[in-house]
């Protein structure tokens, strides 16, 4: 395969990489041809990854899912915390993966 470095990128840039080569192969042959590709990739899942984890904390800061919740009640502390990660990633694809 011409992009063996894929695996190694990160969750975020390789979900980005498939979308690129399925939509947009034109896109992704000339970041080959200029050898930028690898690069861009891996800034992709850097800033998609930073996006997420501020969206979470200001997420869960908004919505008062704090230690002190945690404390009191693990389970529904944890059972929101999963759902504003899940409505983060939403985001964090619709915004910077699948475009």
């Amino acid at each position: 395969m011409k992009d063996d470095f894929i695996s190694k990128i990160g969750v975020y840039g390789q979900m980005h990489y498939r979308y690129l080569r399925e939509n947009k192969p034109s896109v992704v042959n000339v970041m080959r041809m200029k050898g930028t590709l690898r690069s861009y990739l891996e800034e992709v899942n850097a800033d998609a990854e930073n996006m997420l984890a501020r969206l979470e904390t200001e997420m869960a800061k908004s919505e008062g899912v704090t230690e002190a919740l945690k404390r009191q009640d693990q389970m529904t502390w944890f059972q929101r915390k999963n759902n504003i990660r899940s409505r983060a990633m939403e985001i964090v694809q619709r915004e910077m993966i699948f475009v």
